[in-house]
């Protein structure tokens, strides 16, 4: 009896494991029963019949990345490129992954391939270097179109690598040295330019301000002699004003005879002597005389002047 019971026991603990089922969190699992599918089973506890049913499949449900492997696609000015990339995908029906597709891994994988190879062959090799994101939206749109049946969504595609041929990158980096000092050689140019400009221009100013300089200089010249000569004019006039002031008071006319006579002197004596020669007039009266002319146009002019007064 212990050994009948010890067996049941036994039967009764395998049927139990058989029919519990527990899921982790982010897993599905399908379930056949009798080969036919039967139900996906959600996270958590699930109960099936022993021996009928059968676990077939399981799914992760969280985003698994797939490393696309590199391969060589041709673009559209015949020049080899290996390209490397990764895509994240999802299982979104574990019914659909399950009996979609035999290996809806490879089948993702190929078709990323194709789409790859599809999409560079429309370009030249310049813009796919350019047109990354653009090439990533198209193979992620070609795969989702795709994978409807699979029961999967590629979330997005990323090109990790993008290698030309040697001799292509050895021009490559032949253009961007030229690309580089012909930048550098504009650069040192317009320098040099702008250095010329402001030469000229500081000259220019230089000049400008010396010739406002000067001009001034000559302004405040004249305007120093203008002045100069007023204030002689004035000066002179008022000396004369002075003197025929005193022609007119006692004496003057006197006084005016004595200074016109030293004067007279004065100038004869200096336009006679001449080295050590003495220059004497022929007929002493001529002094006397002349003295005499000038004495006369002093009268006539102040009696000129009194008249007028």
């Amino acid at each position: 009896m212990d050994i009948v019971a010890l067996v049941i026991l036994a039967v009764i603990l395998i049927v139990v494991a058989k029919g519990v089922r527990v899921v982790p969190q982010q897993n599905a699992w399908v379930v056949e029963r009798l080969g036919k599918f039967h139900a996906v089973l959600a996270p958590g506890l699930n109960l099936v019949i022993p021996f009928i049913d059968t676990v077939a499949y399981k799914h992760s449900l969280k985003e698994i990345p797939l490393d696309v492997p590199s391969q060589i696609c041709i673009t559209r000015d015949n020049t080899q490129l290996a390209v490397d990339g990764i895509l994240y995908f999802q299982v979104t029906d574990p019914k659909m992954a399950s009996y979609g597709a035999s290996d809806y891994i490879d089948a993702i994988s190929q078709l990323a391939q194709t789409t790859l190879r599809s999409m560079i062959g429309r370009m030249e090799m310049d813009r796919t270097f350019e047109e990354r994101d653009d090439i990533n939206r198209g193979v992620v749109l070609a795969l989702n179109e795709a994978s409807v049946n699979w029961g999967v969504k590629v979330l997005r595609y990323e090109i990790k690598d993008l290698t030309p041929p040697k001799e292509i990158l050895h021009a490559m980096q032949r253009q961007i040295t030229a690309e580089r000092e012909k930048r550098a050689l504009i650069a040192s140019s317009e320098g040099r330019m702008q250095e010329q400009i402001n030469i000229a221009t500081g000259a220019r100013n230089a000049a400008i301000q010396e010739s406002e300089g000067e001009m001034q200089a000559a302004i405040n010249v004249a305007q120093g002699e203008a002045e100069a000569i007023k204030a002689i004019a004035a000066a002179n006039a008022e000396a004369i004003a002075r003197v025929a002031r005193a022609v007119e008071l006692p004496g003057g006319m006197q006084a005016v005879n004595l200074k016109v006579a030293e004067k007279y002197v004065e100038a004869f004596a200096g336009i006679a002597r001449t080295g050590n020669t003495l220059i004497v007039p022929s007929n002493m009266a001529d002094l006397s005389s002349l003295i005499a002319g000038a004495m006369s146009v002093v009268k006539s002019q102040g009696g000129s002047g009194a008249a007028k007064a």
